[in-house]
């Protein structure tokens, strides 16, 4: 079986794409019933190491006040993955993987937790 490939770098930084749009209305409707206090598209950079950066797709404050970093995939790749769990590891946020799923099985959002 040949391996998929998959268009890196397609979209300009700050620009979301369609699964990242679906979860800004999402994060939209949660601030609006108060379960989110702040939302932002890319709104924080993380140190990982030298020349090593993890920005989630959206830093959420929840209606408690604490710090989310919210990351959505269609799909992980092993450099995602090992990136999320290492700023999990060095920072006081919560950390949460959010996959979109298919109207057939029920739609709404996975929610992974690191």
């Amino acid at each position: 079986m040949k391996p998929r490939s998959f268009a890196l770098g397609r979209l300009k930084t700050g620009e979301m794409n369609a699964t990242e749009k679906a979860y800004s209305a999402f994060l939209e409707v949660e601030k609006q019933d108060g379960r989110v206090e702040w939302f932002k598209f890319e709104g924080l950079k993380l140190r990982l190491a030298d020349n090593t950066f993890y920005s989630p797709d959206f830093a959420v404050m929840a209606a408690d006040g604490v710090l989310e970093c919210h990351e959505v995939k269609g799909f992980w790749t092993d450099d995602a993955r090992v990136k999320i769990k290492v700023a999990a590891s060095l920072y006081p946020f919560r950390f949460v993987a959010v996959k979109k799923q298919p109207a057939k099985h029920g739609g709404g959002w996975d929610i992974e937790e690191f």
